[in-house]
């Protein structure tokens, strides 16, 4: 009975001061006195069923549109959508669309078009947003807000809505980039997402960009990596004007694909991450380990596990300024569950990355 006591008293320990951390005061944005001239880049595959959505978003801003370089590139997409783009944007001079056809440097598949996107923008300040999110209108602002002078990185918080099966997803996102917020505040550099990303030109140009880095399909870990390596702060922030909603994966073998994409990017991320998110799976096991523990302490241990899970949360809810009912909270705990069995058998499963209706077979330059 020794280890489980320590196993758990350790798990519960950790996650009190988690939340201690997730509540702690801190410094409020303030978005800057002058307006500067952003650059918003979108790579664009074969998005013809989410891009406008992207797109309207954006008209919305509440930023100066003579301020505003929005880019669009269209990386060899199949269906309509340029098509769809040019329509949109035909009486809206802020936004332009690249075609992106050829290679530049080591750069393949998005992290190519970023780097189009990046050689072709004018401002100081690049803003990165993947063409199926929507973002609040006070996003470049509150953005722009965590960018001082020394800060290289920036990201925001996401989300999804739909259905039940993307609200779910929509607690994953706010759940782990709410994790990662709390370890950045301690000075650990874990990662940056790239929908809803800031990195100031001095940042992106003392790497080289995109085209000197060696493929990744998840190009934004790496952009990171490279960019606190050179020496430029980072900031991980949760703030209602920050926050982007994504669309949901519509079935379950879309979001495992999706998955198997970050796992394999996943085994570069620092290991204090890594070991949080490892003890959930050592919290199951030992929780259901034959004979261990007596089963009103298992179900004691499980409610209490599910209670601060939910308390966390709806926490991170509220900073995101976002809402979600109690049922989907609670019964976020059986979807973590069965997602991340279903995750770890699909990702050591033989098979192709697919990403983009591209296909890798390797995750990584």
């Amino acid at each position: 009975m020794v280890f489980p006591v320590i196993f758990f008293g350790l798990f519960f320990g950790i996650y009190a001061f988690i939340l201690v951390l997730l509540v702690w005061p801190r410094r409020r944005l303030v978005p800057p006195a002058n307006r500067p001239r952003v650059s918003i880049l979108i790579a664009a595959r074969n998005e013809e069923a989410t891009i406008i959505r992207c797109l309207t978003a954006l008209t919305k801003l509440n930023y100066p549109a003579e301020q505003l370089e929005i880019l669009i590139g269209d990386d060899a997409s199949t269906d309509n959508t340029a098509a769809i783009i040019e329509q949109f944007i035909a009486d809206k001079p802020q936004f332009r669309l690249l075609s992106v056809r050829h290679r530049l440097g080591m750069a393949r598949g998005k992290s190519n078009a970023l780097a189009h996107l990046c050689r072709a923008a004018t401002a100081d300040y690049l803003l990165f947003t993947d063409a199926d999110m929507a973002l609040h209108p006070d996003w470049v602002q509150t953005m722009l807000a965590a960018a001082p002078a020394g800060v290289g990185i920036v990201t925001g918080i996401t989300t999804a809505e739909g259905n039940l099966f993307g609200r779910l997803q929509g607690l994953d996102w706010l759940f782990g980039l709410s994790l990662i917020r709390v370890l950045t505040d301690m000075g650990l550099p874990i990662t940056a997402v790239g929908n809803n990303m800031l990195v100031t030109r001095a940042a992106y140009e003392s790497i080289g960009g995109y085209e000197a880095l060696a493929f990744s399909i998840t190009e934004d870990l790496q952009l990171f990596e490279k960019v606190v390596a050179q020496g430029w702060g980072y900031r991980n922030i949760i703030a209602p004007s920050a926050l982007g909603i994504s669309v949901a994966q519509p079935t379950l073998y879309c979001l495992l694909h999706q998955r198997k994409r970050w796992m394999k990017g996943a085994v570069r991320l620092p290991w204090q991450l890594t070991l949080l998110f490892s003890s959930y799976s050592l919290f199951y096991t030992v929780l259901g380990w034959p004979g261990l523990l007596p089963l009103g302490t298992v179900g004691a241990l499980y409610a209490a596990k599910v209670a601060c899970q939910t308390l966390y949360l709806a926490i991170t809810l509220r900073q995101a300024g976002h809402r979600e009912n109690l049922a989907v909270l609670v019964l976020y705990d059986v979807y973590l569950l069965f997602m991340s069995l279903a995750v770890l058998v699909y990702t050591w499963w033989p098979s192709a990355i697919q990403w983009k209706e591209r296909r890798y077979r390797w995750a990584e330059g």
